[in-house]
């Protein structure tokens, strides 16, 4: 038997303005896909973190341990040097 895990146990309100389109489209895909809006648009988010340029450029900044950590890029970051 697997146990439920709590679906967003550490989320934050945020406050962003996007297109009247873009609401419309999260809208309905969260419909299609029977998702929450927030859950819909905390998944594909996640997908920045495949950017190779962006992951790139995270490690590439200063002092960057915090970001790394706060963002869960260890592994992902610690591979690349690895690979």
């Amino acid at each position: 038997m697997q146990f439920i895990k709590p679906k967003n146990n550490n989320a934050d309100k945020v406050d962003w303005l996007i297109s009247e389109q873009v609401r419309e489209i999260v809208k309905n895909y969260a419909e299609y896909c029977e998702y929450s809006e927030s859950e819909v648009v905390d998944m594909f988010l996640k997908n920045l973190l495949k950017d190779e340029e962006f992951l790139k450029w995270i490690d590439g900044i200063r002092n960057n341990k915090r970001m790394i950590r706060k963002m869960g890029l260890e592994d992902i970051l610690e591979g690349q040097k690895l690979g």
